[in-house]
């Protein structure tokens, strides 16, 4: 044990960082394109053993993350349906265990699988034309849990408005009164179960535990610059400063894995596969009769009776779909693949939040920053291995909040998390001094992009573009956010702790130098969804039904992000689970789950922005 431990924080305080580097500029975009290409399957990879006797399941599930692993478990819950979820990564578990797997369980080990690509898809944009030429880092969770094993574990799930808009947007019975059931099924919260939060569900729900003083300083800074102290922004009141949800359990990640796929691993009706690529779906003229996926180099086929369900991603379903001859019929003629199905809306749509990082030095020696030090990080490493305590059971993301940024919006369009760190360049650069931020964006940003297969190889990474800041309003919004953001930091709640601004720095005032510093700094708050939107048949960019069915082929679904016909207002996981519990009674044609006229916090006034 003694030499395990060793390893464990040999391989703890590692620089990771120094495997990858931040690339940004077309210079490097283009070499990491070159090197993609080289990613080709073997010439021969179709003669490899294909399965003398093809299986058969009920359900065929393409993906174990978020929305996967709750269907994995919903769908098995029928003995008479047998499930298949088979995953491109690996299982979340270090030889059987998840506490020996601590880079995905220690709450705040997270950046280590952040930075690097053993359980991470590590996408990359195009060169982005609004942001200064940089080339964007994308990752994506490809193991057990999906990105729920990788994120910030941060707990959010929109505001009301977002699913009313939906509902608009033609996603019928998408509305707030239908989705609340579904969050309050998925979730245990420890302060108990109410009207917007539940009390037995699978995904346990806490709050932070440290009371740290500048969280305190943050929340108390906010009321003084004159915004509300929410008690619980998933609940009746989104806007306002407060407590951030988190789905850490007992000391540990609770990701969907945890949650709901192993929970229901004994029953004999379910089948898991690991590093298997799904690299097909299989059909009979437009009716989904399997997939093909390659494993250990094999070629293999499986078949489903009932249907084959998508909940790779947003990035991977839309690939899938594409490489399977369902998408933009021009774009497949161009690579020679058979339309199945043309739908243009496949890869369309492709909305993300993004966000940047305002930073403050810290005259008081009270920050992360010496708990990241080789010493401290093994005291709390090993704390955390042997109790699941301290500093190494939170991901430190524990108060946050929504503003709005101007009269006359409705609702919050402004988020923040709030940490007693200093973070550079997605956590792959150690903090330089004691520091705090705050991590600021839009919420609804108007800027849309897409994206397209660069070849037939499934081993190849779709070419992504974003679009990001591309309208006029998507840089006022962010320059709105650097300058609400300051004023909260200047409120006389941190004056015992304020000293120099670090991010964007005292010399960037005028508005022209913050839309520079936004071009130069923001980046992906990792939250890409939308590129399957939900819709109406009559919506020539609708990609599922709102029965999440693809439309124009047969027992088909997307049940993911990407399904979103818009990003909601905060942070996706919470609302990709709440997709999947309710599209898993939707296909077992249980009736569905509806709340009535819940209440929900209108500002008192639209007049002012606060």
């Amino acid at each position: 044990m003694t030499r395990f431990i060793t390893y464990c924080f040999n391989m703890l305080f590692t620089k990771v960082a120094s495997r990858v580097g931040r690339q940004n500029n077309v210079t490097a975009w283009q070499n990491f394109s070159a090197s993609l290409s080289q990613r080709r399957l073997p010439q021969h990879y179709s003669t490899s053993a294909v399965l003398k006797k093809s299986e058969s399941f009920s359900y065929v599930i393409v993906g174990a993350g978020s929305a996967g692993c709750v269907l994995a478990n919903r769908l098995s819950e029928n003995v008479d349906d047998s499930v298949l979820l088979l995953e491109a990564g690996p299982k979340d578990l270090l030889l059987n265990s998840t506490r020996l797997s601590w880079k995905i369980h220690m709450p705040a080990a997270l950046v280590y699988n952040l930075c690097d690509d053993k359980y991470n898809w590590f996408y990359h944009t195009r060169p982005q034309k609004h942001m200064d030429g940089r080339v964007m880092y994308w990752p994506r969770g490809r193991v057990w849990g999906g990105s729920s094993s990788l994120n910030a574990m941060v707990y959010i799930r929109g505001h009301a408005e977002d699913y009313n808009r939906w509902q608009r947007e033609g996603a019928d019975g998408w509305d707030y009164d239908h989705c609340l059931p579904y969050f309050r099924k998925a979730q245990t919260h420890e302060l108990g179960a109410n009207q917007y939060r539940g009390g037995s569900g699978p995904l346990h729900v806490s709050r932070g535990k440290t009371n740290h003083p500048l969280h305190c300083a943050f929340i108390e800074a906010g009321q003084q610059a004159g915004y509300p102290f929410t008690d619980d922004m998933n609940g009746y009141q989104q806007e306002g400063l407060g407590w951030m949800d988190m789905t850490i359990y007992k000391g540990k990640r609770w990701s969907t894995a945890s949650a709901y796929l192993r929970p229901a691993l004994s029953r004999p009706n379910l089948k898991t596969e690991v590093r298997c690529l799904t690299t097909k779906i299989l059909f009979e003229g437009t009716k989904a009769v399997g997939v093909e996926y390659l494993q250990k180099g094999e070629r293999k086929k499986v078949y489903a009776d009932k249907e084959v369900i998508l909940s790779g991603g947003a990035i991977n379903s839309p690939q899938l779909l594409m490489l399977s001859g369902v998408g933009n019929g021009d774009d497949l003629k161009k690579l020679d693949i058979p339309v199945v199905s043309h739908l243009p809306g496949v890869g369309s749509n492709l909305q993300d939040h993004l966000e940047l990082y305002v930073q403050q030095e810290c005259i008081q020696p009270i920050t992360l920053y010496k708990a990241q030090k080789p010493f401290h990080m093994i005291k709390i490493g090993l704390e955390w291995l042997l109790k699941y305590t301290g500093y190494g059971a939170t991901a430190h993301l524990e108060s946050g909040g929504f503003i709005r940024s101007r009269a006359g919006v409705t609702h919050p369009d402004i988020q923040f998390h709030f940490l007693p760190s200093q973070v550079i360049d997605h956590g792959r650069v150690n903090p330089r001094i004691e520091a705090y931020q705050v991590h600021v964006g839009p919420m609804r940003s108007t800027s849309a992009g897409w994206l397209k297969l660069q070849s037939t190889n499934p081993l190849e990474h779709p070419i992504i573009e974003p679009n990001y800041l591309s309208t006029d309003m998507d840089v006022w919004e962010f320059r709105e956010s650097v300058k609400l953001s300051r004023e909260i930091f200047a409120q006389s709640a941190f004056d015992k702790f304020r000293g120099r601004e670090q991010q964007p720095g005292s010399h960037v005032q005028s508005d022209k130098e913050i839309d520079a510093f936004v071009r130069q700094k923001a980046d992906s708050a990792y939250h890409p969804s939308c590129t399957c939107k939900m819709g109406q048949p009559s919506d020539p960019m609708a990609v599922v039904d709102p029965e999440t069915r693809v439309i124009g082929v047969e027992n088909l679904r997307v049940v993911d992000a990407s399904i979103m016909p818009s990003v909601v207002s905060g942070n996706l996981n919470a609302p990709t689970i709440m997709i999947a519990e309710k599209a898993a009674d939707i296909i077992k044609g249980l009736p569905p789950l509806r709340d009535h006229n819940v209440p929900v916090y209108q500002p008192p006034t639209l007049e002012t922005q606060r």
